[in-house]
């Protein structure tokens, strides 16, 4: 009498397979984003195209027709192909991606915690004082008016100085706080409610880290309507 155990698949050595994907893909006028590993032999594959037009599903049919060939032809064991784009949260893994998406909203989690934190969300920028290296520009909200901001949804005007300066700290200083500074006749205008609100709880801060620093690092989806 037999018996019958689980599904096992023989271990595929990702390197050679990643660097088979890559040259195919790259042939053909894309880029391999990722590549990941399922369970059951399934080999997820995401690509992305070398210019800003956004990938199809004729091109992931493309990829995989031509992927499922050379496989063939390589030897390469599978049970199952899919290939995707990467999606609107695609991830940044390599100095070129950081080069491609400099300017864009990013999602970054740190391999070791910035005074007890390592998720930070910014605007990706080149760092001209570290060599090598990149920043995010970090909007925030600071503490003490976030706090006086949750428990009271207006600010008097002697509140709002009294925040105001509290925000000049910060390095630099958002939209809504740079209205306030110009009036006509040199005076400045009395801002508005959400303005005043809004001038003080937002602060813009640098975070300067280079890409070993990186456990991961995403885009930060942004929907058109």
């Amino acid at each position: 009498m037999g018996c019958s155990g689980p599904f096992f698949f023989p271990v595929v050595e990702v390197k050679p397979v990643q660097e088979l994907i890559e040259r195919t893909v790259q042939g053909m006028g894309y880029e391999l984003v990722e590549l990941e590993f399922a369970g059951r032999g399934l080999m997820r594959v995401f690509i992305d195209r070398l210019e800003a037009t956004p990938i199809r599903m004729e091109d992931c049919e493309r990829v995989s027709h031509q992927l499922t060939h050379v496989f063939t032809v390589e030897n390469v064991d599978y049970a199952r192909l899919e290939v995707s784009s990467p999606g609107l949260d695609r991830p940044l893994n390599r100095a070129a991606d950081y080069e491609r998406f400099e300017g864009h909203e990013i999602s970054l989690k740190l391999r070791m915690p910035l005074s007890g934190r390592r998720n930070f969300t910014g605007i990706l920028l080149r760092d001209p004082d570290l060599a090598g290296g990149w920043a995010l520009d970090l909007t925030e909200p600071t503490p003490a008016s976030a706090g006086k901001a949750g428990k009271s949804g207006k600010a008097g005007k002697a509140g709002t100085a009294a925040k105001a300066g509290k925000a000049g700290k910060a390095v630099k200083s958002n939209k809504a706080a740079n209205k306030t500074e110009a009036g006509a006749g040199g005076q400045s205008p009395e801002p508005s409610e959400n303005e005043a609100v809004a001038a003080v709880e937002q602060t813009v801060r640098r975070l300067s880290f280079n890409l070993d620093e990186v456990d991961r690092a995403r885009l930060v989806p942004k929907v058109k309507f």
